[in-house]
């Protein structure tokens, strides 16, 4: 290519006007901000300007002048911000979040107060404030800072480093953003910085990227859901039993490391995860981010169940997108498949659609809305293992679940002589907590009747031994238990590991196994079942159950929490072990007899006397 001399001039002082528009700012001319942050990763295609998320003054060519009036100097979707920044054009999404459990912990801080003191008749948050329950009437949530008791001590310098509305930036492979880059914005398992900005290069605490992540991956959730009751662990098949960094290969802990110095071990994953599905497959937005009204359990927010996609006593439901504003089409524009008009998207529990599950050709398919594979979905609905009379009381993963975390014995111990951290205060504070337990393992586990009135497994929650050191090193508390619904009584809680295996547990082992029904590990003598795992705290009560058959009677000494939980009465553990009798001979559940209402007596009859009377020969 020639260039004509007229116009050498010309094109001398385009190439100086693009050279001065690089060295002077952002090479569109239109901020400053990319004069000290040259590569910063681009937020997302509609997130294009610096000051509508972080405010400042993108014009000023000094740093300071051009920072002072940003919305924080790291985090503008802290709640202290969110308002000016992500709600400014996310007002929906924000309503949501405020009253999020994730966001509010009340549950958490609720049931912290039950096991610990009791309620004392009002509601708390991480933060204040009005928020409206499912039925439209205005709560109020006081300050958990406010809450100056044990109870209030131990969420903020012990469980609230899991709270989205507080940042957690020093704990390897836990540590979050405060509101909403908790999600969308994620750490790595340092906090650090690793993109392409060098003027923030290494610097921690902060999000791995600045790009937006517009659908969080399994490890957003793996960073609070590894603890407790571990379900981010089972998801994918690990377990933290051996968790004091002893040596399991090659002279080294692990393999897989976690927050706390423990060491994972690997076991059997969920078959979701093995299949390839991230949490948010099956989770829903307001799974996560909450539908917009309060609720003081997890249960009350979470809106689906097993019987979505695979069925129960009736096929999944479904209902057809009519409108171009549907929330399936608007939710599934981030997926690698968009829906659209005329699909028949398959409903929640609570009677939502999803935005991902859609029935086609008469089967169920789910979406992964991060890798776009197509999961089909078996239905079960008719199928003989999945009719069995008195079955549909159970749920779901009762049988199905493959191991189900219990930690038994939680010695906890408070220290007023030692300072330890207040996260939600941001201040060290006189008193600090210790924890050891005595025992944990996955299997068996114990079912109860849940908060829905079905039989479900169940885990120690929370089973703890308090003690309270004062100033003065007296003790004011030695291995407390708490009194619960008016008397001193450890506690089990319903619970859904996440750990789902494909086949189910054996007929045999439910029925057989007085574990399974709550009377842990155990000794049978004649007509009495005692328990065997016995702590010098509770020597007259087990840790792992809450029966024991004394004479033929079933008597309960622990408490089963949720709303109308409670462990199995004696004419339940009867009839239930009773089976037991017929699985010698009818040992699978397609079972003609399994149709229908089992007769206790049967065994009086002729036929099976005379068949027990062969059997004795």
């Amino acid at each position: 290519m020639s260039i004509k001399p007229n116009n050498t001039g010309k094109l001398i002082l385009l190439i100086s006007l693009m050279l001065l528009l690089l060295l002077t700012g952002c090479g569109r001319g239109r901020s400053t901000c990319e004069s000290c942050h040259r590569g910063i990763e681009k937020t997302s295609a509609s997130h294009t300007s610096c000051m509508s998320c972080h405010g400042g003054d993108d014009k000023a060519r000094n740093k300071n002048i051009s920072h002072r009036t940003m919305f924080g100097p790291k985090n503008p979707a802290d709640p202290e911000h969110w308002e000016k920044s992500c709600g400014a054009c996310h007002a929906h999404q924000l309503g949501r979040m405020r009253s999020n459990l994730m966001y509010t912990n009340t549950g958490m801080i609720k049931n912290i107060q039950l096991t610990w003191e009791g309620e004392n008749g009002r509601l708390y948050g991480g933060r204040g404030d009005k928020v409206f329950d499912a039925g439209g009437q205005e709560l109020h949530l006081d300050e958990v800072a406010k809450l100056d008791h044990l109870s209030g001590e131990l969420y903020r310098k012990f469980c609230s480093q899991c709270h989205v509305g507080s940042e957690t930036g020093n704990v390897y492979s836990a540590s979050h953003g405060a509101g909403c880059t908790a999600c969308h914005f994620p750490y790595n398992d340092t906090a650090t910085y690793e993109g392409k900005d060098p003027s923030m290069k290494g610097k921690t605490p902060y999000s791995a990227s600045h790009a937006m992540e517009k659908l969080p991956d399994n490890r957003v959730c793996f960073r609070c859901h590894n603890r407790s009751g571990r379900i981010a662990l089972s998801y994918e098949g690990l377990y933290d039993g051996n968790n004091g960094l002893v040596p399991t290969r090659k002279g080294l802990p692990g393999p897989v490391m976690a927050s706390g110095r423990r060491n994972l071990v690997h076991i059997a994953p969920d078959v979701h995860f093995a299949a390839g599905m991230d949490c948010i497959d099956c989770h829903t937005s307001r799974d996560v981010m909450g539908d917009g009204y309060a609720y003081e359990n997890m249960y009350q927010q979470t809106e689906i169940s097993c019987e979505d996609c695979h069925g129960g006593a009736s096929r999944p439901r479904w209902q057809t997108i009519s409108r171009e504003s549907d929330a399936a089409i608007r939710e599934s524009k981030s997926y690698r498949m968009q829906m659209r008009h005329g699909m028949h998207m398959v409903l929640t529990a609570k009677g939502r659609p999803y935005s991902n599950v859609f029935y086609q050709d008469g089967a169920v398919y789910v979406l992964g809305k991060r890798s776009g594979k197509l999961f089909k979905s078996k239905v079960i609905t008719g199928t003989p293992e999945h009719a069995v009379i008195g079955h549909q009381r159970m749920e779901c993963y009762a049988c199905h679940s493959r191991t189900v975390v219990q930690c038994y014995g939680c010695h906890t111990t408070y220290d007023k002589g030692e300072m330890g951290t207040d996260f939600i205060r941001q201040e060290e504070t006189p008193g600090r907590f210790s924890e050891k337990e005595d025992y944990r393992m996955l299997y068996p586990f114990p079912l109860a009747i849940n908060q829905r009135g079905k039989i479900s497994p169940v885990t120690p929650g929370c089973q703890t031994f308090v003690t309270v050191v004062e100033e003065t090193k007296l003790k004011s508390k030695d291995e407390y238990v708490a009194r619960y619904k008016g008397k001193k009584q450890l506690r089990f809680a319903p619970f859904y590991s996440h750990n789902t295996g494909k086949k189910a547990i054996g007929c045999t082992e439910c029925h057989g196994n007085p574990a399974f029904l709550g009377f842990g590990q155990h000794v049978v003598e004649g007509s009495s079942i005692d328990g065997t795992q016995i702590c010098e705290k509770s020597a007259d009560k087990p840790l792992d159950g809450f029966l024991a058959l004394r004479q033929g009677k079933v008597k309960a000494y622990s408490a089963i929490t949720r709303e109308r939980s409670r462990p199995m009465n004696g004419r339940e553990v009867k009839r239930t072990l009773a089976v037991n009798l017929c699985l010698v001979c009818h040992g699978s559940a397609k079972d003609p007899i399994y149709r229908k209402e089992l007769d206790y007596r049967a065994l009086d009859d002729a036929l099976h006397r005379r068949l027990l009377s062969d059997r004795s020969r």
